[in-house]
């Protein structure tokens, strides 16, 4: 009969450490936990008290990031320390800056993280800002400017939406919802006079 016990191991070398195991990448850990139903006498007491809301930094329906790692598409993601200067980004569906762009982006969705710098000129439809943006910024759906984003320049946008926090500042202007509709000119001479319409001979 044998037996292999912790007994019969022989012993390590002097020096010796077992390798460490990297962790396994969970992206659901990044998520919110769900919370588990607290015991019958917990419910019970809470129920006796009035309830309270717990304050969010976002009113509830802006609480949720538009960008996000699950978001589909093409993606560009340029890191920290990393540096992009001249150039030009388009057909990119997620931009995400955290590094230091001089660039011209025409992307479906940027965001610039913290300590992410952007310059130059974006035509976005949904724009985030935790970083720093300088330049001319056009987001056609919803600009975000998280707490601490700050953003300057000539800045036209859908929908804007500033964190306690945040900065916006330059020109700012809302794109309109509909074009302005002009009248159409009234036909004219050639040495400008207005057409006359016929007038019956009376």
């Amino acid at each position: 009969m044998l037996n292999f016990g912790r007994d019969n191991r022989p012993d390590p070398p002097l020096g010796y450490k077992p390798a460490l195991k990297p962790a396994p990448y969970a992206p659901e850990a990044t998520h919110p936990v769900a919370r588990s139903q607290p015991p019958a006498a917990t419910r019970e007491a809470a129920a006796a008290s009035p309830a309270v809301p717990p304050a969010s930094p976002l009113p509830p329906d802006q609480g949720e990031r538009a960008i996000s790692p699950e978001t589909p598409g093409s993606k560009l993601f340029i890191g920290p320390n990393i540096r992009l200067k001249g150039v030009e980004i388009s057909n990119c569906d997620v931009l995400v800056v955290e590094g230091q762009v001089e660039a011209t982006v025409n992307s479906k969705a940027m965001q610039i993280a913290k300590p992410g710098t952007l310059k130059g000129v974006a035509v976005i439809d949904v724009a985030e800002i935790d970083g720093e943006f300088t330049g001319e910024l056009t987001a056609h759906t919803r600009l975000v400017v998280h707490g601490t984003g700050r953003v300057s320049g000539t800045i036209r946008y859908g929908r804007l939406i500033v964190a306690d926090g945040g900065e916006i500042s330059g020109d700012v202007k809302r794109l309109d919802a509909a074009p302005e509709v002009k009248p159409a000119p009234r036909a004219a001479m050639p040495d400008g006079r207005p057409l006359l319409s016929p007038q019956p001979n009376g």
